[in-house]
């Protein structure tokens, strides 16, 4: 079996590429690297858009794998934001998945994102496949977007199609908010986050790419779209002492009240930002075992200390 991956740079990707590289597969990726020196077939783009051309007929694939988005940009300057991450998370996208059909690729796996759902379950039911969709930012519409398309070309061609749509995935490596947590929990100076008492469904980069790999060949898994998480979730406080104690600091969490940070929201205009930080994102990942008989690998405790230990020796 041959298997294209896009996005194999990207944090998902480069994991998903290292343990399909220690298993032996046949692969080609299409990435932006013109000079980097691969160990397999390897596809050159300057851009995926609804222009790119990959001559899929020519390397006889079996499956597709597609990482590659267009995700959050910090201090986005274009105009039209929805117009950009359309180009590649929905034109791009669908235009790969048409040429993919046309070659004889017959499952095509989209890394989708749980924001395609909502973006909080602080007054709701955690998230299931048959919740209703509420994308609210320009990303999460664009997910949506290409969840649509690429049904429809499943409908017409009749290549296999797996969404995934995973919430925040953390692990060695991990960037942006998850970062930024890695760094303050290292300073080991008190944190007001003691009262926090969320629900966050998260899961660990290795867990996710184990579930990836049992999607490429599981009959059960064709035309299906899954909810992932670790299938514990962890409140800020919780997620806080267990990085500190991966990395040998002191608890030191102070119970502020939760109408504290919401005041804070108000007065500074983060209020959405605050209500990531102090409110709950719950998905319901049952799915996976009752259809593909599938459990995470990786424990919480597992994937948080593998994170934190990376994180360590880049601060050396």
């Amino acid at each position: 079996m041959k298997i294209l991956l896009t996005g194999s740079t990207g944090f998902l990707g480069s994991a998903l590429l290292s343990e399909l590289v220690n298993r032996g597969a046949e692969l080609i990726t299409i990435g932006r690297d013109k000079n980097k020196q691969k160990s397999h077939d390897y596809i050159y783009t300057e851009n995926l858009s609804s222009e790119s051309q990959f001559n899929l007929d020519a390397h006889k694939c079996d499956v597709a794998i597609h990482c590659a988005a267009r995700v959050h940009v910090m201090n986005e300057s274009s105009i039209n934001p929805l117009d950009e991450f359309r180009k590649v998370n929905v034109y791009g996208t669908l235009f790969l998945a048409q040429q993919a059909a046309a070659s004889g690729i017959k499952r095509f796996i989209f890394i989708s994102s749980i924001k395609v759902n909502g973006e909080s379950t602080s007054y709701l039911p955690a998230f299931t496949e048959y919740s209703a969709l509420a994308p609210e930012d320009p990303y999460s519409i664009s997910k949506k977007e290409a969840e649509d398309g690429l049904r429809k070309i499943s409908r017409d061609t009749g290549m296999e199609v797996v969404i995934l749509r995973p919430p925040l995935v953390y692990g060695p490596g991990v960037k942006a908010n998850f970062y930024n947590l890695l760094k303050l929990a290292n300073t080991g100076f008190p944190l007001p986050f003691g009262a926090v008492h969320n629900f966050r469904s998260m899961i660990y980069v290795g867990n996710l790419v184990d579930f990836i790999l049992t999607c490429i060949d599981h009959p059960a898994a064709a035309n299906q779209t899954f909810l992932l998480s670790d299938r514990r979730d962890l409140s800020l406080a919780e997620l806080l002492i267990l990085l500190r104690k991966s990395m040998d600091r002191p608890i030191r969490l102070i119970p502020v009240p939760i109408f504290v940070f919401r005041v804070a929201g108000f007065v500074t205009g983060k209020g959405a930002y605050i209500d990531r930080l102090v409110g709950s994102l719950q998905l319901d990942g049952s799915k996976s075992q009752e259809l593909l008989n599938w459990q995470p690998p990786f424990s919480v405790e597992q994937g948080i200390k593998a994170t934190a230990d990376y994180f360590l020796k880049g601060e050396e």
